[in-house]
């Protein structure tokens, strides 16, 4: 016979369902295909030939941080693609059945789905979706550029402490808010308005963003891909001191660290002009003909090439 406690406890769990559930029902309204409507995979062609990206998005959100800096690159003559990684985008109920190795082999697939067609490919990851690109750099020697935007290689102590408690708690509270604090991750207001992230997290969902962020750091050393790495000093989630520590265990001989303006989500916050813009030379001047280019122009000069 249950008790007066589980059925207390039943009864605020199902309450928490029912608010988390309506609440996102409301805001993010689905689409004919189950997706959220705008969220869905950006794919954007240059045409044969044409230099590739892939860009993954961050945890709970959508491919919908991505399409500013999507349509830049494309513009400027790359093909994009921004999958929608598992449990996202879709109802939220969806959250609760995802893992950090479902995400993992997803990213990796549309990555050996670019390659297949396209002879140069780049990576580019914001926030977990930075932390997926490290491990798929770091088991992809000839990656030719990685791109990490605020990438989240560092939980801090109280969140972490959250995330590996869940199998005790995550029976009786099956949504947690996600909690900006007094500072948002997207300072831009009506750049936050249009935000399609969930706003709550399932258990499954931070066990399986912790998984990422160790397996991420651990695999730090082993990347070795020429890497940029962009960060805000006002990240309401990486520490600047955090983001530094991060950099200098990248095995990247060729890296470069540079702070840029907004606060987590800084592919749509203000500023995101400078990040567009620094992305774009990044990958530009390691594009193989610029490359053989900048490669004769020191062998003329006598001049041996350096580390950024």
């Amino acid at each position: 016979m249950l008790t007066a406690t589980a059925l207390t406890a039943a009864h605020l769990r199902a309450r928490r369902v029912r608010r988390a559930e309506a609440e996102c029902a409301a805001r993010l309204p689905l689409g004919p295909d189950g997706t959220v409507d705008g969220a869905g995979p950006i794919s954007l062609d240059a045409g044969t030939g044409a230099p590739a990206v892939l860009l993954l998005h961050g945890g709970g959100d959508t491919p919908q941080t991505l399409r500013y800096l999507a349509e830049h690159l494309h513009a400027r003559g790359f093909t994009v693609r921004a999958p929608l990684l598992p449990g996202h985008g879709r109802a939220v109920r969806e959250f609760a059945d995802v893992s950090a190795d479902a995400w993992l082999a997803h990213a990796r697939a549309e990555l050996d789905a670019l390659r297949a067609v396209h002879d140069w490919v780049a990576v580019v990851g914001l926030s977990m979706g930075g932390a997926i690109a490290v491990r798929l750099a770091a088991t992809a020697s000839d990656l030719p550029a990685l791109c990490l935007v605020a990438p989240y290689l560092a939980m801090p102590p109280l969140v972490r402490g959250v995330a590996r408690s869940a199998p005790l708690w995550g029976s009786v509270v099956p949504y947690v808010r996600v909690s900006d604090g007094r500072r948002p991750s997207i300072a831009d207001p009506e750049e936050r308005a249009r935000s399609l992230a969930y706003g709550w997290f399932t258990p499954a969902a931070l066990r399986a963003l912790s998984a990422t962020v160790d397996r991420a750091a651990a695999a730090l050393p082993r990347v070795t891909a020429p890497t940029f790495v962009a960060h805000s000093r006002d990240d309401n989630r990486i520490a600047p001191d955090a983001a530094l520590r991060a950099f200098a265990r990248l095995g990247a001989a060729e890296k470069q660290l540079v702070w840029v303006p907004g606060a987590h989500v800084v592919t749509v916050d203000l500023g995101r002009a400078q990040l567009f813009d620094a992305v774009e030379r990044w990958l530009e001047a390691r594009l193989p003909e610029r490359s053989d280019r900048a490669r004769r122009g020191r062998e003329v000069e006598g001049a041996p090439g350096r580390a950024v």
